[in-house]
């Protein structure tokens, strides 16, 4: 039994859903939406979420507590400096007034082949 115990499972291993975990945040800076199940996208929204909340704080610090959010945000991302950049300068001053809520999940309904719900996840536009 799964008492209490919070997080999406993705049918793997822990290295496998980190590994999904990072390359679908990747695609979804890069590209802004992207249309994926909905178990997956829930489980991505608030890592997403608190990313964008870092580097949206850090543009507020001094030039130390910048370079450490971005270490931040790369380590969690995987050394990918085009999507870092492209989160620090392009994704987080758009939002800098935002109190939180940038992704939005529409449903797209399921998917032919196995049934999945499948849903769009993009970003707040604004």
């Amino acid at each position: 039994m799964r008492h209490q115990v919070a997080g999406y499972k993705l049918g793997g291993g822990k290295d496998r859903r980190e590994g999904l975990r990072r390359t679908m945040i990747r695609q979804l800076f890069t590209h802004e939406r992207i249309t994926t199940t909905r178990a997956k996208a829930m489980s991505i929204r608030s890592d997403a979420e608190r990313l964008i909340t870092l580097a949206r704080n850090s543009a507020k610090g001094t030039e130390i507590e910048k370079v450490n959010a971005r270490r931040l945000v790369s380590a969690r991302l995987g050394s990918d400096p085009v999507v870092v950049k492209k989160l620090f300068d392009d994704i987080a001053p758009r939002f800098s007034t935002r109190p939180g809520g940038y992704t939005r999940i529409l449903k797209l309904g399921p998917r032919l082949g196995d049934n999945a719900d499948m849903v769009l996840l993009e970003l707040v536009e604004e």
